[in-house]
């Protein structure tokens, strides 16, 4: 299991976009906003993609973060 799964979206009869995360609504995402989403997740990781839209994925700095002396629990 991926760090990024848990990402589900549903497509509303009006166009609105709901991007859901363990349960619970992350984004909503409306008009040309919802389009290029849907575009995206067409042709790219759908999980990463949600993550990227949701601002929930990592920046690449978690590793340098744990190795820091604050970070090493003395």
């Amino acid at each position: 299991m991926s760090a990024l799964s848990g990402f589900s979206h549903t497509q509303r009869a009006d166009g609105t976009v709901l991007i859901v995360h363990r349960g619970r609504t992350a984004a909503t995402l409306r008009g040309a906003r919802a389009a290029k989403f849907l575009d995206e997740i067409a042709t790219g990781d759908a999980q990463l993609v949600m993550a990227r839209w949701t601002g929930a994925y990592k920046f690449g700095n978690e590793r340098a973060a744990r190795r820091h002396t604050r970070n090493q629990g003395r």
